[in-house]
Order: C-alpha cells, then sequence, then structure tokens
C-alpha cells in the first residue's frame, strides 16, 4: 500500500513539493517557537531563589559632598537606624544599582585556575541576605568579621558553584576576578535568584561586601517591610528620607510591580513569535485544506474507478489522509534534520533537552494539523458515488 501511495505522491510531484515546502517551514518556525516557550516554561518552574513580596526599593542620588569616608559610612549608618527604627520596616539593606528586577546589569568574570567563567557581579552589604531571604546552600553570608582578611571574603551563587567547582565545595576556595586580577575567598553559596524575572535563568552571580569607599558611589536601599505597611507609610518614609537628605531625587518601588514589569518585557518576543506561528499556521493549513480539496475535484473519476472496483468510502478517505501524512512524515524527515544541529551545536547555549522536546511538540503539531486538515476533504472523497464519478468523465 505504501509503495502505491509513494508511486501517486512522486507522480504528483510538482503540486506535492510547494506543500511539502509549506510544512517544512511551519515546522521550523514551530520549532522556534516552541523552544522559546519550553526555555520559558523551563525557567518558569524553577524557583524564585529570594522574597520579593513586601520589598521595596528606595533610589537616591548622593547629595553628600564631603570627601571623608568616615563621615560618609557615619552618615548612611544614622540614616539606615533611622529607617529601622521605624515599626513597619523589618530590614534594611544598602546596595549596588544592578538590583534585582531591575535593567542594570554589572558583568565581568572570574577565575579557578584556567576555568574563566562570566558572571554578574554586585555590592552589598550584610543585612542583604535577611532583605530577601535568600536561601544559604553552603557556607555562611557575609558579616563584619569579613572586612579584614588576606582575601576578600565573597559569596557566589549555586550556579556559579556548579560551572566552577561542579559537585565539589566550594566554601574556603580561592577565585581571581578576571578584570582586577585580585585573589578571593567564597565563604557561602546561595540558591541562584532569577533577577530577570521568572521566564528567565538566574545565570551566575558573586556578591562582594560593601567597603569603606562603597557609599560615595551607592544609590539603592533595599526596604523589607512588614504586611501592615501602606500608602501612608511610603509618604512617611519618603518624607524622612527627604528631611534628611536634603536635595536628593528619592523614589521608592515596590519588587512586585517591577516583576510585573520585567515579566512583561519577557514575554514581548514570545507573543511576537507565537502572532507570527499562529498566521503561518493558519496560512498552511488553508492551503493544505484547499489543495486538498482541487485534488479531491481532480481525482473524481480515479475516485469513482476505485470505488466501481470494489474500494470502500473509508478506504478512499484513509488513502487521501495517508498521502498528507506521507508528505508530513518526509517535511518533517527534513526539518528535523536542520533542528538537531541546534543541540549538537549547542546554539545559543540552552539545554539539549529544550531542544528536544520542541522537536517533539513541533512533530506532534504538524502530524495533528496535517490530519484534522485531511480529515474532512477525506470524507467528502468517500461520498462520491462511482456512478455520478464516472459518468461526468
Amino acid at each position: 500500500m505504501f509503495k502505491h501511495l509513494f508511486k501517486l505522491i512522486w507522480n504528483k510531484k510538482k503540486q506535492n513539493f510547494l506543500l511539502l515546502t509549506e510544512m517544512l517551514f511551519s515546522f521550523l518556525v514551530l520549532f522556534a517557537v516552541f523552544s522559546m516557550l519550553v526555555y520559558y516554561y523551563t525557567n518558569y518552574k524553577k524557583p524564585m531563589g529570594f522574597d520579593y513580596n513586601n520589598a521595596w526599593l528606595v533610589t537616591y542620588n548622593n547629595t553628600n559632598k564631603t570627601q571623608n569616608t568616615d563621615s560618609l559610612n557615619l552618615y548612611y549608618q544614622i540614616l539606615q537606624k533611622m529607617m529601622k527604627a521605624m515599626p513597619e520596616v523589618k530590614e534594611v539593606s544598602f546596595c549596588s544599582d544592578n538590583v534585582p528586577l531591575s535593567n542594570y546589569t554589572n558583568g565581568g568574570s572570574v577565575m579557578n585556575g584556567k576555568l574563566t567563567v562570566g558572571t554578574n557581579k554586585y555590592t552589598v552589604d550584610d543585612n542583604y541576605d535577611k532583605a530577601f531571604n535568600t536561601q544559604l546552600l553552603e557556607g555562611r553570608w557575609l558579616n563584619k568579621s569579613d572586612a579584614v582578611g588576606k582575601y576578600p571574603a565573597v559569596v557566589i551563587n549555586s550556579n556559579l558553584k556548579e560551572e566552577l567547582f561542579g559537585d565539589a565545595t566550594a566554601v574556603g576556595k580561592i577565585i581571581t576576578d578576571d578584570y582586577k586580577k585580585s585573589k578571593m575567598r567564597v565563604i557561602g553559596v546561595i540558591q541562584g535568584l532569577k533577577v530577570k524575572g521568572d521566564y528567565a535563568p538566574s545565570g551566575n552571580a558573586v556578591y562582594f561586601r560593601v567597603d569603606t569607599g562603597s557609599f560615595h558611589w551607592i544609590g539603592s536601599i533595599i526596604v523589607k517591610v512588614k504586611p501592615m505597611a501602606n500608602a501612608a507609610f511610603e509618604a512617611r518614609l519618603y518624607k524622612t528620607m527627604a528631611n534628611y537628605m536634603k536635595d536628593s531625587n528619592i523614589s521608592i518601588e515596590h519588587f512586585t510591580n517591577k516583576r510585573t514589569q520585567i515579566n512583561y518585557m519577557s514575554l514581548v518576543p514570545m507573543m511576537v513569535m507565537s502572532i507570527v506561528g499562529c498566521f503561518l499556521i493558519i496560512n498552511v493549513a488553508l492551503g493544505l485544506f484547499g489543495v486538498l480539496w482541487y485534488n479531491i475535484n481532480k481525482r473524481r473519476g480515479e475516485i469513482g474507478l476505485r470505488r466501481a472496483v470494489g474500494a470502500t468510502g473509508h478506504s478512499v478517505s484513509v488513502q487521501l489522509i495517508m498521502e498528507s501524512m506521507i508528505l508530513a512524515t518526509m517535511s518533517l524527515i527534513i526539518g528535523t534534520f536542520f533542528a538537531v544541529q541546534f543541540p549538537l551545536l549547542n546554539v545559543f547555549n540552552l539545554s539539549a533537552s529544550i531542544y528536544v522536546m520542541a522537536i517533539l511538540l513541533s512533530i506532534v503539531f504538524i502530524y495533528l494539523l496535517v490530519f484534522l486538515c485531511s480529515l474532512y476533504p477525506g470524507r467528502q472523497a468517500a461520498a462520491i458515488y462511482p456512478a455520478v464519478a464516472l459518468h461526468e468523465e
């Protein structure tokens, strides 16, 4: 039977080539869309790594012009104590501007021997882990005892630990800042934070402790508030800071709102790709349906003759559906050949499982689409009466 079907397809190779090409391009577009969907879903399932609820971001510009480092540190210590004295505040933490769920980044790389790995760099104080309720996996968090030591103490996240040390323990190991060529001692490992939203990976991260000169350029404060904090408290917090930091531009944002904004930005490419894919699939479905309908009208004599020599309506319908499925299989073989190059060549540095799942979903979708589009024309072919078809011929 299959030999006969291949012969019928080959005899109409010019008509079927266009249809096969449409299916091929549909598969490739679906592969791209499903790769993105699987990638986003895989990231979405992973934990955020930090608690952004009831966390506010206060940004300011440093208007204190003093050049004395001790005076500047005392100035911000007093501000921190004033804020923490408020009954609605649980924790206050100074940090660099590349806070989670923001568009700021500070990239670089670190080395373990000859192995160099790209990473994000964060400057944080001793309360950062409490403000975000981070999950400690190894060692401890930064504290005052790290102000002195042969090598500066740093905390890394689980992603960077895996790339640098694999399954080995990271605590106590020495790594090197590739830019400054300075050595650092790892004292702790935390769960990776999804700093770019729910749909983005956590990436690599290394956390440096604020030093005596950090307050000359730091301009962000993370405020962990209690559930009772409301708009009235937000206004009071703003007024307190404005009265203390004269002529400073102060703004307050909620991390829940920042999460919504950055998630929306992440979803825009996926929505665009999905819309393009939907239009293409609709066009292919209409084209496939129209081609099959046209083939039935052109092959009424053939179908009538088959019915006259004893073929049932069901067998005629199955034949047309099988022809379409064979064409789909031929296009999928070619498309899969190109698609498997992505995991083999590690394109876009994505996990091979994402590409494999996208290939399988695309194959299932194409088969389902072809089957549904050929089902009704096949039934129409089965309803052709032999006498009518032969009489028309």
